[in-house]
C-alpha cells in the first residue's frame, strides 16, 4: 500500500522553526450547517498528524525544546480559544530533533472546530536554524510513510 500525501492537508512545507509560530497553513475544515460549529474529524478509520525534520533544528548558545500541538479554533490565526487536541512533539531536545527524525500522533476523536493547525512553541530558548514538514494523513499511514528527495517520482 502506498500513502501519497495531500498538499492540501500539508501544515508545513520546510518551515523553518525558531521561535514560537503557527504552522504556515492552517486547514479549513469547511463552514458547518445551522448552528453546529463543531465536528469530529477523528471519527472513524482516524487521522494523525506527521512531522517530519527536514533539516535539523540547532541552537548555539542554548539548550531548547520543541513542543508540537494539533490545535482546532474558529478563526485561522488560532488565536480566538484554540483547543488542543493532540501533542506530536512533546519538549524534545534538540538531539532528538536532527534530519530525518520523524514524529507521528494519531488525532483523538473529539470537538473539533473549523481551522486546524499545529502550534510550534520553543521553551527556554529558540532555535538558530532547522526546518520541518508536517502532514494530516490517515491514521496508518505513518507505518509505510518514507521521506524522498525533492521532486521524487516513487510513491510512498
Amino acid at each position: 500500500m502506498s500513502t501519497r500525501l495531500d498538499a492540501q492537508l500539508q501544515f508545513s512545507s520546510a518551515q523553518a522553526i525558531t521561535v514560537d509560530a503557527i504552522s504556515e497553513n492552517v486547514i479549513d475544515l469547511g463552514p458547518m450547517g445551522g448552528s453546529n460549529t463543531i465536528r469530529d474529524i477523528a471519527a472513524g478509520e482516524g487521522l494523525g498528524v506527521l512531522v517530519h525534520c527536514l533539516t535539523s533544528l540547532t541552537d548555539a548558545d542554548g539548550t531548547p525544546t520543541l513542543t508540537v500541538t494539533v490545535e482546532s479554533d474558529s478563526t485561522a490565526n488560532l488565536a480566538t480559544s484554540a483547543t488542543v487536541h493532540a501533542t506530536v512533539i512533546n519538549a524534545q531536545l534538540e538531539a532528538a530533533l536532527v534530519t530525518g527524525s520523524t514524529f507521528f500522533v494519531q488525532l483523538p476523536p473529539g470537538s473539533y472546530e473549523r481551522y486546524l493547525g499545529l502550534r510550534y512553541t520553543t521553551n527556554s530558548a529558540d532555535f538558530d536554524g532547522g526546518t520541518v514538514n508536517a502532514w494530516l494523513i490517515p491514521g496508518r499511514a505513518h507505518h509505510t510513510w518514507r521521506a524522498y528527495s525533492d521532486n521524487s517520482t516513487q510513491s510512498i
